[in-house]
């Protein structure tokens, strides 16, 4: 899969509540798909869709353990949504600053004019 395929692929399975449900619960530990159906109200096989989604995404893959095919997370997708974030957390923290800046000059301003203003009054 190419990175962005993957990275569309992890936004578009992040998108459902559910599914990031699922992977907070996987971040404690693997879990079985029944396991990992107890808490939401609806059938195995709609947890099924959700879990083929996250496992296509790759942020979860399936183990083997005797009879059990426990699934656990895998992180590494996220990191690079991660990755993708932070370059726009960047980008808004150096426009918020620049505005912070322009909001700073123009107090100094309003302050100035008043100053004028009650000069003139005089």
């Amino acid at each position: 899969m190419k990175d962005v395929d993957a990275l569309n692929a992890t936004f578009a399975a992040l998108a459902d509540p559910t599914r990031r449900a699922i992977l907070a619960r996987l971040a404690s530990g693997e879990a079985t798909v029944n396991e990992l159906a107890e808490p939401f109200d609806m059938s195995q096989p709609a947890i099924s869709k959700h879990l083929k989604v996250l496992e296509r995404a790759g942020l979860i893959v399936a183990g083997q353990d005797a009879q059990r095919r426990p699934r656990k997370l895998e992180a590494k997708p996220l990191a690079s949504a991660i990755d993708w974030i932070e370059a726009y957390r960047q980008y808004w923290e150096t426009a918020f600053a620049r505005l912070d800046e322009v909001l700073e000059e123009l107090k100094v301003e309003k302050k100035s004019d008043k100053k004028d203003r009650k000069r003139k009054k005089r």
